[in-house]
Parts: structure tokens; sequence; C-alpha cells
């Protein structure tokens, strides 16, 4: 179910507000170019500062646009448990297909803490619910024992996006959790070693603006065919490095914005990249040929 190249997809603004008609032509754009999953109200959705109402209509619209054409995996993770369920049951009941839970952030919960809230959020809900591991962001890294456990006692915990960035770690989940639990690259850069020892996609955020090169490294992996993986993994590698030149979602809507996508405006605390590595970006855009 949880496979290819699923975007990590932006939250367009336009005078200060949510634009809604942009962001259907970003899925309309992803839709065209192969991507199979949509992931809104992620992190690269600039979720920390979207309202509940925000929040809510993003996922909404992004479910009226996709039409049931592909999965949408919303967004709904908190570092407060009783607003993850909360988040998570107004996605179910809008239509999602899945949840993204990543780990609570700030307060630092131990293992025992992130498996209850884990739990809590999984058993309010029918949907599927992938764990999202981001300790750069959080704090805190869900142990390999404790998502095995969380796997055997809640049915619906389907999968992990993992940007530890940690392959021992990933390989120790293949390792204790069942076959078709969905391990899922959460870095752009080791979508092709994750794919190696077991992954079955990427939550990208350079698909944003090359969903048809994420889409086809998959594919042609999946199909065996590991040279053009390969090609692919290295055309890819200058680019994905710029869209991490400074935190994330930063380098990615300023790049969309560059190529008239959408407004690059950003909510602070997010700001404004710097021109040095303005200059830097516009070159990786020009040499992979998507700016003139």
């Amino acid at each position: 179910m949880f496979k290819g190249s699923m975007v990590a997809i932006v939250t367009p603004f336009k005078n200060g507000k949510v634009d809604e008609k942009i962001l259907r032509k970003l899925i309309d754009f992803q839709l065209k170019n192969g991507t199979s999953g949509i992931v809104p109200c992620g992190t690269t959705g600039e979720s920390a500062t979207l309202s509940f109402q925000e929040h809510d209509r993003v996922i909404q619209v992004t479910i009226e646009q996709v039409r049931k054409r592909i999965l949408v995996i919303a967004g709904t993770g908190s570092n407060s448990t009783q607003e993850a369920v909360m988040l998570t049951m107004h996605a179910a009941k809008s239509g999602a297909d899945a949840s993204l839970q990543v780990s609570p952030y700030y307060n630092r919960p131990t293992q025992k803490g992130l498996y209850e809230h884990f739990k809590a959020v999984a058993e309010s809900v029918n949907i599927p619910i992938i764990l999202y591991n981001i300790a750069s962001r959080t704090g805190v890294n869900i142990e390999p024992e404790t998502i095995a456990k969380l796997v055997r006692n809640c049915k619906n915990i389907a999968g992990v996006k993992e940007a530890s960035g940690n392959l021992d770690q990933m390989s120790r989940i293949k390792q204790l959790c069942p076959e078709n639990f969905a391990l899922i690259s959460g870095d752009d850069s080791l979508t092709l070693p994750v794919l190696s020892i077991g992954g079955i996609g990427v939550i990208s955020v350079v698909a944003n603006i090359a969903p048809r090169d994420v889409a086809d490294l998959v594919s042609s992996f999946e199909k065996g065919n590991f040279k053009k993986a390969q090609e692919i993994h290295y055309k890819l590698s200058p680019l994905i490095k710029l869209m991490f030149i400074e935190t994330n979602p930063i380098p990615v809507k300023t790049a969309m914005g560059l190529l008239g996508m959408c407004k690059p405006d950003l909510r602070l605390p997010m700001c404004a990249m710097s021109e040095e590595n303005l200059g830097k970006l516009k070159m990786a855009l020009k040499e992979y040929g998507l700016l003139k």
C-alpha cells in the first residue's frame, strides 16, 4: 500500500493565508508526474505554524483534490496526545487513507511515553498509522524495540517514516517487525540505500520540484533496473543537498517560488533564504535543468 514516491507537500501561502487554489494545482502536478501519495501537513507543510482550522482544511482540500486516485497520508501528529488524537480523528473522518504521526517534540518522552502516545492515537481510529522518526527535530528517537512492540499490539500501525539517517537502526527495524511493515525513507539522499535494505519508498521533499525523477528512481529499483535507479540517485544528489542547505522547507519553497509554482512565502520563525545560499540554489536549479 505505502510504496513509491510520496511527496511531503508544501503548504502554499498568499497574504498570510493558505492558498487553496495553488495547493490544488500543486496536487495536480504531482498526480501527472507519477507520485503515489500526498502527505499534507508534515514538516515540509509547516504544520507547526498552522492553526487547527487551517490544518484540518489543508487535509480536506488535499482529499478533495486527490479523489482517491492516489494515497493521502495526513500529517496529524502533535506533542500533545490529546491534540494528535483530535487531528487524526478529523483526518480519518474526512477520508484520509492513513495518518503520519511524528514523535512528540520538545517534551522528550521516554520510550514508555512514546509507546503510550502512539498506542492512544492508533486506538482512536481505524486508518493505518505511519510513525515518523526524526530525532533531529523532536529530540527523541523511537527505538526499534519500541516500534516492534507497537506493531505487535496495534494492528493499524503499518509503517515508519525513518529520518534518523541511521541505516543500522533501519535494518534493526526490518529484523524486528513483520515483513509487511513498511519501512519508508524520510531522507531524500538515502532513498536508494533504504530501498536496498528492504524499504518500499520515500516521503520526499525534493519531489515537490522533481516528482518524476523521484518516482522513476523507486520504480526502477522495484523493476530490478538498479543501474537506472543509481543514475537517477546521482542526478538528484546535488539538488537534494541544496534542499537542506537551510532548514526545510526554506530551500524547497524558495525553489518553488523561483520556478513559478507558488509564492515562496514562509511563516515565522521560518524566514527568507540568505543571499549566498539563494545563489547556490539558483545554480543547482539551472544545472538540473529546472531553471533557465
